[in-house]
């Protein structure tokens, strides 16, 4: 996709059978859906803090932690527990007092929460009807599975890289899940708004496609951008991927 907003030739994509989907940041909202989960426990328990600093905080804190895992300065944990992890410092940060356990708890699986963007369901659906569908994500299983049901999105298969007991960019996530599907990596199409996921998917001979989320870190924030990179799709959207993909 250029600067201009239009998108770039696709490439032979004859031999992909499915679509594997980064989940945070691709498929839906983290960012506003983090804040305004945060704000409406903040006015519950009268607490004032800059929830969209705490939100991408947060966001933030969860790569060094897997980072952590990577060197062993941490045991292999799901992503639900290393977001109550950064949680917990971050509420040690901010000073926020008097969060019951099951408050911190239900605040933590705002993260199964979150909301897709507009385009996610009917785009997803449209793919669905063509190619498989699964998600590839660092989120663990159950987290992926309340969020699809809470999201309306329906899966062919949900897919993460607690399967494999590695996170992403780690090789073995993406082989993992290829194989899980039965299939060949260039068979699959790793689907992301992130450039580092499909750089280390198309290393291993995946397809790529890039889908530009440029309110993911909102307004102010700098989403990625694509240009010169050597993907087989770039889109706008999940509908604009449809059509590219003749679904």
């Amino acid at each position: 996709m250029n600067k201009a907003g239009k998108t770039s030739p696709v490439r032979d994509i004859s031999a992909v059978r499915a679509l594997t989907f980064d989940v945070f940041g691709t498929v839906v909202d983290w960012r506003s859906s983090i804040i305004r989960e945060c704000s409406v426990l903040g006015k519950s328990k009268g607490v004032e803090a800059d929830w969209e600093k705490f939100a991408d905080s947060w966001r933030g804190g969860y790569a060094p932690a897997m980072n952590m895992v990577r060197t062993g300065e941490l045991p292999w944990m799901s992503i639900d527990s290393l977001h109550r992890t950064v949680l917990e410092r971050l509420l040690d940060e901010y000073g926020i007092e008097g969060l019951s356990e099951s408050e911190k708890d239900y605040l933590n699986r705002a993260w199964h929460r979150l909301k897709p963007w507009p385009d996610s369901v009917e785009g997803i659906e449209r793919i669905r009807k063509r190619f498989i569908a699964a998600t590839l994500s660092n989120g663990n299983i159950s987290l992926l599975v309340d969020m699809a049901k809470h999201s309306g999105i329906t899966w062919d298969c949900v897919l993460s890289s607690e399967l494999s007991g590695h996170y992403k960019p780690d090789r073995e996530v993406y082989l993992t899940a290829a194989g899980l599907l039965g299939l060949e990596p260039g068979s699959v199409m790793m689907v992301a708004a992130h450039t580092d996921d499909l750089l280390a998917a198309q290393a291993l001979g995946f397809k790529t496609a890039f889908v530009s989320r440029p309110l993911e870190f909102g307004p102010s924030g700098r989403a990625e951008e694509p240009e010169g990179m050597p993907f087989d799709i770039t889109a706008r959207d999940f509908l604009d991927l449809a059509d590219k993909l003749g679904a």
